[in-house]
């Protein structure tokens, strides 16, 4: 049996212990971080050097990180663990309730959280500067007997603002949401004797074997069809959060035994259109997501929604939009492309489906108005328009979908359009 290579550590031994430490925390962080990627980064420090900060970020960043949606977290945590003599300071504000009233800013105050749960896991207690700068500041007391559950407080919160634990949570919530969906009556009938349509052909074969004399009247009702549910899922960099919660929750629909759906087909885009509809038959969702993002190589990147659209009317609509299908087109609406094009093929697209539900996480701002030319181009050929930022939201959307209602927001924002 050939001997492992031997492990050249730096000879310092408390670097090598605050690499592992700083790994253990980005683990914590979400990044899937093995031991193997451990020793591959204290070998690279060991050769680069870390007297510079650039050169020591770029190096662990290439041992530690293999997605681009982890670059924020391993940025945050990196600032916070390595460089920042007050990061113990700033990572307890994060964690304290937000009480002077400022709100977080989405995409940078996120991934800080992340990185301040995991470098504050298993250390707060344990620091006696934190307990003595708590008890110098101002108590506040509240009554809490109306305030809602933490489960219900979930339900409400945006999913960009959700720490780690919050996310995990939020997707064990989604995973027992089911989207009911009633069937609808196609051309064909089937016989009934409660039926109110005849049925000619039954009655004159029966007739032809009386020689031509119709003794009886067979009678039909309409077959019941149930339609395929179709989800175009914007992954932009804009939208990275959210697709990754929606796609939790389509997975647990198409796994789900008497929804009524006929079949699940999903596709993703971004800068080009990723059939990702066999992955979502994978039983674990997160090798069903990993999997998705393996195949789908846009993650993060740009927009351009009118290409796309245009991509799926011209290769898939036909193939998956043929019994009356229910779209969901999950996108803030930020496109590049040019809006007539836009407004072109979701107008095709909507001719083509059953229903077109549009759910948009821009919609959880007050006073959000259809501005950008995307939007604008997209919002007349909907048939319904809704927020799709948190857990209730979608849960709301079995409504949408069984009422056929949009609960006024595409009136409203139409209204102001035209305004």
């Amino acid at each position: 049996m050939a001997e492992l290579p031997p492990l050249d550590l730096p000879d310092d031994p408390k670097l090598t212990h605050n690499l592992t430490h700083f790994a253990r925390a980005l683990r914590a962080a979400g990044l899937p971080i093995g031991p193997g990627r451990v020793i591959d980064a204290v070998r690279a420090v060991a050769v680069a050097g870390f007297t510079s900060r650039t050169d020591f970020f770029y190096t662990l960043r290439a041992c530690l990180v293999t997605r681009p949606e982890h670059l924020v977290v391993f940025a945050q945590v990196f600032r916070l663990y390595w460089r920042d003599p007050r990061y113990m300071e700033h990572m307890m504000a994060m964690m304290l309730p937000a009480i002077r009233g400022v709100q977080e800013d989405r995409a940078g105050e996120a991934g800080e959280k992340r990185a301040a749960e995991a470098l504050l896991d298993g250390v707060a207690r344990d620091a006696p500067e934190i307990e003595e700068r708590a008890s110098d500041e101002v108590k506040i007391e509240s009554d809490a007997t109306a305030t809602m559950s933490g489960e219900e407080r979930l339900r409400h919160l945006d999913f960009e603002q959700m720490s780690t634990a919050e996310v995990a949570q939020a997707k064990r919530m989604l995973a027992r949401l089911s989207l009911p969906v009633k069937p609808f009556a196609a051309r064909r009938g089937e016989a009934s004797l409660l039926g109110r349509r005849i049925d000619a052909r039954r009655s004159l074969r029966g007739a032809l074997r009386h020689g031509g004399d119709l003794r009886r009247l067979h009678w039909q009702k309409p077959q019941e069809r149930w339609p395929n549910l179709v989800v175009l899922c914007d992954i932009s960099g804009s939208m990275s959060q959210y697709s990754r919660m929606v796609l939790h929750f389509l997975h647990a629909v198409a796994n789900q035994k008497g929804a009524g759906w006929s079949k699940v087909h999903a596709f993703t885009f971004g800068t080009q259109l990723t059939n990702i509809t066999r992955h979502l038959a994978t039983r674990d969702v997160d090798a069903a997501l990993a999997a998705a993002g393996r195949q789908a190589q846009d993650w993060e990147g740009g927009t351009r929604i009118g290409t796309c659209l245009h991509a799926f009317n011209r290769d898939w609509s036909r193939r998956v939009m043929g019994q009356g299908a229910v779209v969901l087109l999950i996108t803030d609406g930020l496109d590049r492309d040019a809006p007539d094009s836009l407004a072109h093929e979701m107008e095709r697209l909507h001719l083509s489906a059953r229903r077109l539900i549009w759910l948009n996480p821009l919609l959880r701002w007050e006073g959000f108005a259809p501005k950008a030319r995307g939007i604008a181009a997209m919002l007349p050929h909907v048939d319904a328009f809704r927020a799709g930022h948190s857990v209730a939201t979608l849960e709301d959307l079995a409504a949408a979908i069984s009422r056929r209602e949009d609960g006024g927001e595409k009136a409203r924002l139409m209204a102001a359009l035209q305004a």
